[in-house]
């Protein structure tokens, strides 16, 4: 692209690079956004009905408000299971498709009968949703279970901090 002279062609070096710039910009991936309140879980706050696992055994809470989850519309998740808090997390790359990220959790030992260790060893194998009669159901892989949570009693959206 130089001419005579050793100069550069400016009238044929501008279009080639614009040309380029506007292959390259096709060829860029852009970062997927977080997730929406679209998705049905952004801004919403939930607590624990009840644990029914594939063999049919099912758990209940001794306190249903000391088993929450809380959605942010950012992907951002916190949880309160038991004696313990936690935040993480979480997105959907597909309709009724949910992914927790690791949950920084604090370490109280819970009292006997909790289901604090029943939550935090399913907490990675969490798949599905599907929110039905105001209920939130999470689905384990393989059939490994569902959880049932109701809205927290008041809360229209709690956001995650």
């Amino acid at each position: 692209m130089t001419g005579i002279g050793g100069h550069v062609n400016t009238s044929r070096a501008i279009p080639m690079l614009a040309a380029i710039l506007v292959l390259a910009g096709c060829g860029m991936r852009m970062e997927a956004s977080p997730p929406s309140a679209a998705d049905g879980l952004g801004g919403t706050s939930w607590q624990l009905v009840k644990f029914q696992s594939s063999d049919e055994k099912t758990m209940t809470p001794d306190d249903r408000a000391k088993y929450t989850i809380a959605f942010s519309t950012d992907g951002r998740v916190s949880a309160r299971i038991d004696c313990n808090r936690g935040r993480g997390t979480w997105k959907s790359s597909g309709p009724s498709q949910l992914q927790f990220g690791p949950l920084a959790l604090t370490r109280a030992m819970c009292p006997p009968g909790s289901l604090h260790d029943v939550i935090v060893k399913h907490w990675d194998f969490i798949r599905s949703y599907v929110i039905r009669d105001s209920q939130l159901f999470l689905t384990l892989m393989a059939d490994g279970g569902i959880y049932e949570f109701e809205p927290v009693a008041g809360v229209k959206s709690a956001p995650v901090e």
